[in-house]
């Protein structure tokens, strides 16, 4: 069932009732004690990174403590589960991922509601996974990697970080619309799954590009591919995958910051524009760079909307190709 992208990420009816409060019921002394932000996975990754830097800019900017607390486990269910029971008034936040759309359909339950926990509040950043190859793989761009695996069906295999994971859906993504005979083997990181199609053992590879980056720039694997529509900071040199005419397999991974469902609009509002200064930062744009993250920092309109799209469009791969959680 489509989606009413207006509905998705809104506020419960409890949210008209605290709207109707006078501003400074709610807003005049935000944020009066520390505020936690909840990242769901443990601490190292791409959405504790992001996280990190919104906690320290966002304790800068407003004069009190934003801290993290990492509440792993389930691929990102726990903590989400838990961000959804906070109470809606400012004082917990979520660092949200693709896990977060992906999971309703992977997994037989989740513990929150994807279209009415949370509320949105931006976008913050993306970075695009990147199609890797052994060097010793036949293929400098993608078009002849495509030939490559169609002239010989079921030699190819490729590497992910996990079933489920983005990387993976995009590969199937990638499989499923170009009809190609290619295997998909799992790892249970990023770092494994690199690891792999460098020794050889897993030819090709989709995965993040933060831990992909410097085996690309020592000639240790050749990337075909950004799986974005525009060109990387980061790799500049290599193409988008729009680029290489494949806009339809475009996709990335983002790190997006939501309320629990009902929070004041005026403070969703607040921290969306603390955000948008944050994100404007030369040293934050730098860091952000150093690992493939471009920053966003949109409406909470825009955010939703961005939600509403993934959650269907990686649904439908998730049936299509009969993807079960491990």
């Amino acid at each position: 069932m489509r989606l009413n992208r207006r509905r998705f990420l809104t506020a419960s009816c409890s949210a008209v009732g605290l709207a109707a409060l006078p501003r400074t019921a709610f807003s005049q002394q935000y944020p009066a004690r520390p505020v936690r932000i909840i990242v769901p996975f443990a601490a190292g990754g791409p959405n504790d990174l992001a996280a990190r830097i919104i906690a320290q800019g966002l304790s800068d900017q407003l004069g009190k403590q934003f801290y993290v607390e990492n509440i792993g486990g389930a691929g990102g269910n726990i903590g989400a589960g838990q961000a959804a029971k906070a109470a809606a008034d400012g004082y917990t936040i979520f660092v949200a991922s693709p896990s977060y759309v992906v999971n309703p359909t992977l997994f037989t339950s989740v513990p929150y509601d994807v279209q009415k926990s949370f509320d949105a509040v931006t976008l913050v950043a993306t970075a695009p996974t990147v199609l890797t190859v052994h060097p010793s793989v036949q293929a400098t761009t993608v078009k002849e990697l495509i030939t490559l695996i169609r002239s010989s069906p079921g030699k190819f295999s490729y590497a992910s970080p996990g079933t489920g994971t983005p990387p993976h859906l995009l590969g199937e993504l990638f499989r499923l619309s170009l009809q190609l005979d290619i295997v998909h083997v799992p790892f249970n990181s990023g770092g494994a799954a690199i690891g792999a199609t460098l020794a050889g053992h897993t030819p090709v590879s989709f995965g993040a590009l933060p831990p992909a980056i410097q085996h690309v720039k020592d000639g240790k694997l050749r990337a075909l591919a950004l799986t974005s529509t525009t060109r990387s900071q980061a790799l500049p040199e290599i193409p988008s995958i729009a680029e290489a005419g494949y806009p339809d397999i475009a996709a990335d991974i983002w790190t997006a910051l939501l309320a629990p469902a009902g929070t004041p609009k005026e403070l969703t509002s607040l921290l969306q524009r603390e955000i948008a200064k944050l994100m404007a930062q030369p040293d934050v744009k730098d860091r952000l760079a150093s690992s493939g993250y471009e920053p966003v920092a949109n409406t909470p309109d825009e955010c939703a909307a961005r939600m509403a799209a993934e959650y269907e469009k990686w649904g439908k791969v998730i049936r299509e190709a009969g993807i079960k959680a491990s």
